[in-house]
């Protein structure tokens, strides 16, 4: 059973194993005070231009989400994300266990633009018997597979500050987000755009790690505190910050992304090829292709994939990721059976 599941069903690159077995015996302070973790801020920093930047290195997705926005919230406010957004559709309420409420918008393609923000804060309006929108959230990539344009970005950007709303991005695929073919945004357009954002690296070649950056400054004081008391800071930190500095040494970071995105795509074009369209357009490392029922039920007896959502009584749309460590044998292997099939 070959995975196309998910992007983080390996390990890590080696060379990430590498150094933590060459540091291994090293002696280093705890709790984010070791020499690596400071280098990796510092490497973080320069990669967004932005040296006053507060970075902060946690573990995973939804923990470095529910941490964020309970920290940046006050008791009454509320956070925006399209329905299909990782705080809504897949974190066991974590926001919501903070006692923030999430209010969703329907989407067509995963992402929000000012006109469905504008919707949510009209829905809010009836003070004070209701929440008070205060953030935006979004994903680059998103959970569908779309990715933002600089433009689209841009107009989120102005809309937020316009109204008061600090704009989080949730950067679990980021990687693959930027190193699309169709992608016009950098890390430093990523930092001028939004308040926070982060950058995955569980999905991308670390065996855990994500990092946090508030591009204001002072958005981030104290941050560490609330890393502390919610459990979120790992003694040995260095464990973290090893995997930051070589994923971002030669831009390995970029050249596994790259990888995932073009497995995809490979599978994509072939999907098409066999004239089956898709539930959203194959950009990133995520793709949706509808195929008729039948196929998958074959298909799932020696590929492991998420049927996704049901289209009609004949047809289904499942999802294919590919990762950094994803075989091209078994992309072919994959195409290959659906030819046959």
């Amino acid at each position: 059973m070959y995975n196309f599941k998910n992007d983080y069903s390996v390990g890590s690159h080696p060379n990430i194993l590498n150094k933590l077995i060459e540091t291994n015996l090293e002696p280093q302070l705890g709790y984010g005070e070791d020499t690596y973790t400071l280098e990796a801020k510092e490497i973080i920093r320069k990669k967004v231009n932005n040296p006053k930047a507060d970075v902060f290195l946690l573990t995973g997705g939804t923990q470095t989400n529910l941490i964020v926005i309970s920290f940046l919230l006050r008791p009454h406010e509320a956070v925006i994300s399209a329905k299909t957004g990782h705080i809504s559709a897949n974190e066991t309420g974590a926001i919501e266990a903070t006692g923030h409420k999430v209010v969703t918008v329907d989407t067509e393609n995963g992402k929000l633009n000012p006109k469905h923000i504008q919707k949510a804060l009209n829905e809010h309006l009836n003070k004070p018997h209701v929440v008070k929108p205060r953030m935006v959230y979004i994903s680059n990539s998103t959970e569908i597979g779309s990715i933002y344009t600089k433009k689209e970005l841009t107009e989120l950007s102005s809309f937020c500050k316009s109204n008061n709303l600090f704009l989080y991005l949730d950067g679990a695929r980021l990687g693959h987000a930027l190193t699309s073919s169709e992608n016009d945004l950098t890390l430093i357009d990523i930092a001028q755009l939004t308040d926070v954002f982060y950058i995955g690296a569980t999905k991308n070649g670390a065996l855990l790690g994500e990092a946090v950056i508030f591009n204001t400054p002072y958005l981030g004081l104290d941050f560490q505190l609330a890393l502390k008391q919610k459990g979120a800071l790992l003694a040995k930190g260095r464990l973290l910050a090893i995997q930051f500095i070589e994923l971002f040494k030669d831009d390995l970071y970029f050249i596994l992304a790259d990888h995932a995105n073009k497995m995809a795509m490979k599978l994509a074009y072939a999907i098409q090829g066999n004239g089956y369209s898709f539930l959203t357009k194959p950009v990133s490392n995520q793709i949706f292709p509808i195929l008729p029922k039948e196929l998958i039920t074959k298909l799932s007896n020696k590929y492991l994939f998420y049927v996704w959502k049901e289209v009609d009584e004949n047809l289904s749309a499942i999802r294919l990721i590919a990762s950094w460590a994803t075989d091209e044998k078994m992309v072919d292997e994959l195409i290959n059976d659906i030819k046959q099939i």
